[in-house]
């Protein structure tokens, strides 16, 4: 970016993902990944699933202790993967009940892994639009999607995936929240492409801070997102120096938005690994300060 390039940083929003504690000591590690970025005012914070509903209590315990305990605005994410309506509904009332006002709606991976079909659980909802209207049948959600700028793995090809994307929207969506890519081109190509559609949600770019290479290459590999040579030649020979690249992921995520900024886009998704050093300096760059009011322990209304 040039001195020429002027941003308008009050129209820059930010939200932030989180996945939920195994542990003490990671539970003490998100916390303060919570504490080092709330202060940024997200626009909100989501908690994942895990795969097969595997950490449904963990995720609606993280996601309670951020309604009670911040001010942030927490999305719950929500699967329907080995569970039944009735069980998902309770989640969803669940949620409602803790304050929780914005659900992450997604179908989920087949409990066998990626790869295996998916089967629907019995009596369970049998797809993301079947979930999403589920949720709108029981209370006035904001409800995030996902979208696949190179297709999910699953999909015969990119336009049925912007054709489950439609239903999805037709079901009450009310934005989607894109796998993550490195290729701001075909991020481009695919929202153009979805306004085509006559899909007019907001499609927010999905960014992930390259902590480790060959871990995000490999879920790169599996998820259907490209790797761009150059990417790899950037990271050549630093498997053992986390330091310089720590310093390359930065730079590499900072030169990603920037770009996109200049492409007209003001809304950016942070998959932050539970790790905020490299988002707060990417969102400092982006002149996102922090509001020292913000502070851990503030009440939900603050």
């Amino acid at each position: 970016m040039t001195s020429a390039d002027v941003i308008d940083h009050n129209r820059i929003r930010v939200s932030f993902e989180f996945f939920p504690p195994k542990s003490p000591k990671m539970e003490e590690t998100l916390w303060s990944c919570i504490e080092r970025l709330a202060p940024l005012r997200p626009n909100f914070v989501s908690v994942t699933y895990g795969a097969g509903g595997s950490t449904r209590e963990r995720t609606h315990s993280t996601v309670a202790r951020i309604v009670r305990e911040t001010s942030l605005k927490p999305a719950a994410h929500l699967t329907c993967v080995d569970a039944s309506r009735a069980e998902v509904d309770d989640v969803v009332r669940g949620y409602a009940s803790a304050g929780v006002k914005h659900i992450v709606a997604l179908r989920g991976d087949p409990a066998a892994g990626l790869g295996n079909a998916y089967q629907p659980a019995p009596d369970g909802y049998a797809s993301t639009p079947d979930l999403i209207a589920g949720i709108r049948a029981i209370g006035d959600f904001e409800i995030s999607v996902s979208a696949y700028p190179e297709k999910h793995p699953e999909s015969p090809d990119l336009p049925a995936d912007i054709a489950l994307l439609k239903r999805k929207v037709e079901a009450g969506a009310t934005r989607a929240i894109t796998q993550f890519f490195f290729d701001n081109d075909v991020f481009e190509r695919y929202v153009d492409r979805v306004r085509a559609a006559g899909i007019t949600i907001p499609i927010v770019p999905g960014i992930v801070p390259v902590l480790d290479f060959q871990r995000t290459a490999g879920f790169a590999a599996k998820t259907g997102a490209s790797v761009p040579a150059s990417l790899a030649k950037r990271f050549e020979g630093l498997e053992n120096d986390e330091k310089t690249r720590h310093l390359v992921a930065t730079t590499v995520a900072a030169e990603q938005v920037f770009d996109l900024v200049k492409r007209g886009y003001r809304d950016f998704h942070f998959y932050t690994m539970n790790r905020a050093d490299l988002v707060y300096a990417i969102c400092h760059m982006l002149g996102v300060r922090a509001d020292a009011s913000v502070a851990m322990g503030e009440a939900a209304a603050a």
